[in-house]
């Protein structure tokens, strides 16, 4: 796994490259950790209240712990009313935790989203930025398989 700092020093000089320094060490390490966000603030010579305000101000990106494998279930209306509910209470059972919560073992992390633009086909839930659509609580266990 790379080094958050050299990750981050790779976009330094690039105007804005502080969001996609976030991104890069989220795509590594699948969240943002707290020594990053200092890094982060002193590789781009800003407040660390700033660079943190940067870091939770955009949905996708996540400073603090969490699994391996993001899975995020679009809680718009057109999900719910598709049977949203449903699918995270299979999600919940299959993976034993609630939502927001990370599994014992690290490898996956449950989390709710706004609309992820797949509305044609809902209920809708990313693993990882893939999305998957048209989810029922009989398809969380094979999607889930893929994972595991």
């Amino acid at each position: 796994m790379a080094d958050y700092k050299e990750i981050i020093n790779q976009y330094k000089d690039l105007p804005g490259g502080i969001i996609e320094a976030y991104h890069a060490v989220q795509r590594e390490y699948s969240y943002i950790p707290e020594d990053a966000v200092k890094a982060a603030a002193e590789a781009f010579s800003i407040p660390e209240a700033q660079a943190y305000g940067v870091a939770t101000f955009y949905s996708y990106l996540k400073v603090g712990k969490r699994g391996k494998n993001v899975i995020r279930i679009c809680e718009s209306a057109p999900c719910h009313v598709a049977g949203a509910d449903q699918v995270v209470a299979a999600l919940e059972n299959e993976l034993g935790i609630k939502m927001g919560e990370t599994t014992p073992d690290g490898n996956f992390t449950l989390e709710f989203a706004e609309c992820v633009g797949q509305c044609q086909v809902t209920p809708v839930i990313t693993v990882n930025s893939k999305p998957y659509g048209d989810v029922t609580p009989q398809k969380v266990a094979e999607i889930l398989a893929e994972y595991r």
